[in-house]
């Protein structure tokens, strides 16, 4: 019993020595544009389904129901930050969205109508891991973001007559203001000191 206990933990120091070999010599896919690895779409769609059945938002949702100002205002915001990557009406991919690893849905022909509001605002408030979905939750207020989530609930076909203008015309839409600069600490992007 003692050498089958040994040649289990013997077994496991090989696998973690091993999986960290891989990383450390970059034999782990790390391109977007590569293929998935066995089993990773499945973990990743495992993991995000578990994590928002457990963390998003539950009905009565706030802000609701929203008005059609909220709408068009969360129409506005869709094109200021989100049409870049998942389109608009009238819209194809562009080379953001085409370069991606994960393909970001096309709303115009792929909406979110069935998904519940609490799902869609996680998905905007904290992104997706791995793919280009950032989170938005340092850029966008609450009520900003539930603007948003009520908009791609109705897009694109129960929209306000002023949603569903923006939804057509994005050129409509001013560009974002610019977010004051953000202190970038070490590790975030910066390599130190010039």
């Amino acid at each position: 019993m003692r050498g089958f206990v040994g040649g289990i933990v013997a077994a496991l120091v090989i696998v973690v020595v091993v999986v960290l070999a891989a990383i450390q010599f970059g034999l782990v896919p790390a391109r977007a544009d590569g293929p998935l690895m066995p089993g990773e779409r499945w973990a990743a769609k495992t993991s995000l389904k578990a994590a928002i059945e457990r963390e998003a938002p539950k009905p009565p949702y706030p802000y609701s129901p929203p008005s059609d100002a909220d709408v068009a205002q969360g129409a506005k915001l869709y094109v200021q930050n989100c049409a870049v990557c998942h389109g608009t009406a009238n819209s194809t991919p562009d080379s953001i969205a085409r370069g991606l690893g994960v393909r970001p849905p096309q709303f115009n022909k792929n909406d979110v109508m069935d998904d519940p509001e609490g799902e869609t605002y996680w998905k905007i408030e904290h992104g997706i891991r791995f793919t280009g979905m950032p989170s938005y939750a340092h850029s966008l207020d609450e009520k900003s973001i539930w603007q948003l989530t009520y908009f791609m609930k109705r897009a694109p076909d129960h929209l306000s007559a002023e949603a569903k203008k923006i939804w057509e015309n994005p050129s409509l839409v001013p560009p974002p203001t610019p977010m004051p600069a953000i202190p970038v600490k070490p590790g975030q992007g910066s390599s130190g000191p010039p």
